[in-house]
C-alpha cells in the first residue's frame, strides 16, 4: 500500500509535466495566428480572419480603394435665348419739294454721306444724295477728273447745298508739265492749293452753298501731319470762294491731340470710332462726322432741315387757338413819368413821411435813470409783488400743485 501511493503520484507528476509541454508549445498553426487579449478571447472582439499563408510566409493583400465615379451630370438642352430684335429704323418718305444735299469726295465723303443719312432720315425735307470714288482725289485727275465729273452730278441732282470731303489719297506724286513732283514739295504745294481753288471756285459756280469738310487725323503719324498740312489749304481756299470749312479733328483725338481708335459718340458714350486699319470709320464714327456737318446744313437749309415729328399735320392745327388783336380805343395811353416825379401817387408827401409822434412823457428808462422811479409791472406778471392783487388776477389763480 505504502509502495502504490508513490507509483500513483509520480504517474500524476508525470501526466501533468506532459500536459504542460503540451500547452505551453502550441501548434505553428497557431503560431501564425494572431495574439488575442484576453477580452478578445472573453467577448470576441475585434476577430479577425488570418491572412492566407504558403510556405509559412503569410501574403497580404491590400485593399485596392476604387475610384469614386461621379454622378453624370444630366445634359440639359438649353433653349437658344432669340437675339434681341433692334428697333427698325422709322422710314419718313421724303417730300417731292425735298431740298438735295449733294456730297462729293473720296472714301471719307461716302463715310460722310452715310452718317448724313442716318442723321437726316426722319427729315422729310432733306435728301442727301453721295457722289464718292474712294481712290478719288485733286492730284491723279488721269484717274479720276473732279473738275469734270462735278459739273455733270450737280446738273443731275440740281443741290441747295454741295459738301466737299477728300484729301486722304494726296500724298503720292502728282505730275506737273509732264514731270513727276514730289509729295509736299514747294511746286507740288502750290499746284495742289491751284486745284484746290478751282474745285472750290466750280461748287460756288451757280452761288450754291459750300461745306468743305476737313480730313481727320488717321494712327499713321506721318499721315496725320500730312492731313494738318492740306487741312489748311482746303481751310483758306474754301472761305476765299465763300464756303464754310468745317474742322471735324478735335472728335477724334484725345484730351492731348493724339490720335484715337475709341472715343465719345454722339451721347456722350465710349465707343470705337476708327476701324482695324486706323483710317476707315466705323458706323459710329460716322455718324459723328456727320454730327459735325449736321448744324450748319440745318442753319443753311432752314424750315427744310425740320424733322417729321416739328410739322404739324391738319390734325394738329385743329387745336391751335388764334387770339384776336387787341382794338386801339382798349388801349389805355399814359404820359410817361419820371422816377424823380415828386406827385407819383398824387400827393407831396412820401410814404411814412408824416409828422412825427411826439411823446407825452418820460421812458421809464428816463425816470429810472433820473429819479429811480422803476415802473409798474404789468398785473400778473412774475415780477408783480404787490399785495393787493387786482381782481382779474384773483379771480385767475394758478393752480400749483
Amino acid at each position: 500500500m505504502s509502495n502504490g501511493l508513490p507509483r500513483l503520484l509520480n504517474g500524476l507528476i508525470v501526466i501533468a509535466i506532459g500536459l504542460t509541454a503540451f500547452v505551453m508549445e502550441p501548434p505553428r498553426q497557431a503560431q501564425a495566428q494572431e495574439r488575442r487579449t484576453i477580452l478578445d478571447m472573453l467577448f470576441g472582439f475585434g476577430r479577425r480572419q488570418p491572412p492566407p499563408v504558403y510556405d509559412d510566409v503569410p501574403i497580404y493583400e491590400p485593399r485596392q480603394r476604387q475610384p469614386r465615379q461621379r454622378p453624370k451630370a444630366r445634359k440639359t438642352q438649353q433653349k437658344a435665348k432669340p437675339a434681341r430684335a433692334e428697333p427698325a429704323p422709322v422710314v419718313v418718305e421724303k417730300l417731292e419739294a425735298a431740298k438735295k444735299v449733294l456730297v462729293v469726295g473720296d472714301f471719307m465723303a461716302g463715310s460722310l454721306g452715310d452718317g448724313l443719312k442716318t442723321a437726316f432720315e426722319t427729315t422729310p425735307g432733306i435728301v442727301i444724295e453721295t457722289r464718292a470714288n474712294g481712290s478719288s482725289g485733286l492730284v491723279r485727275a488721269d484717274y479720276f477728273n473732279w473738275q469734270e465729273n462735278l459739273p455733270a452730278y450737280i446738273t443731275e441732282t440740281k443741290p441747295a447745298l454741295i459738301i466737299i470731303s477728300l484729301g486722304a489719297n494726296e500724298r503720292q506724286q502728282m505730275s506737273i508739265g509732264g514731270e513727276k513732283e514730289k509729295f509736299r514739295s514747294d511746286r507740288w504745294l502750290a499746284e495742289y492749293t491751284r486745284r484746290t481753288e478751282a474745285f472750290a471756285a466750280l461748287a460756288r459756280k451757280d452761288k450754291t452753298p459750300l461745306l468743305w469738310v476737313g480730313m481727320p487725323p488717321f494712327q499713321s503719324t506721318s499721315m496725320t501731319a500730312d492731313m494738318v498740312t492740306l487741312n489748311g489749304i482746303f481751310r483758306t481756299q474754301a472761305e476765299k470762294a465763300g464756303g464754310t470749312f468745317i474742322d471735324i479733328w478735335d472728335g477724334f483725338v484725345d484730351e492731348a491731340g493724339k490720335f484715337v481708335m475709341t472715343g465719345s459718340d454722339i451721347n456722350g458714350q465710349q465707343v470705337r470710332l476708327r476701324g482695324s486699319d486706323g483710317i476707315n470709320l466705323t458706323k459710329a464714327g460716322k455718324r459723328k462726322l456727320a454730327f459735325y456737318v449736321e448744324k450748319d446744313i440745318r442753319k443753311l437749309l432752314g424750315d427744310a432741315a425740320a424733322s417729321a415729328q416739328d410739322i404739324p399735320g391738319a390734325d394738329g392745327m385743329k387745336d391751335l387757338v388764334v387770339a384776336v388783336p387787341t382794338a386801339n380805343e382798349d388801349i389805355i395811353q399814359t404820359q410817361p413819368i419820371s422816377l424823380d416825379d415828386p406827385d407819383l401817387d398824387g400827393s407831396a408827401t412820401l410814404l411814412g413821411g408824416g409828422a412825427v409822434l411826439t411823446s407825452n412823457g418820460k421812458s421809464p428808462r428816463d425816470r429810472l435813470v433820473e429819479k429811480g422811479d422803476v415802473a409798474e409791472a404789468p398785473p400778473g406778471r412774475v415780477d408783480d409783488f404787490r399785495l393787493a392783487k387786482p381782481e382779474t388776477v384773483i379771480s385767475n389763480p394758478v393752480i400749483r400743485n
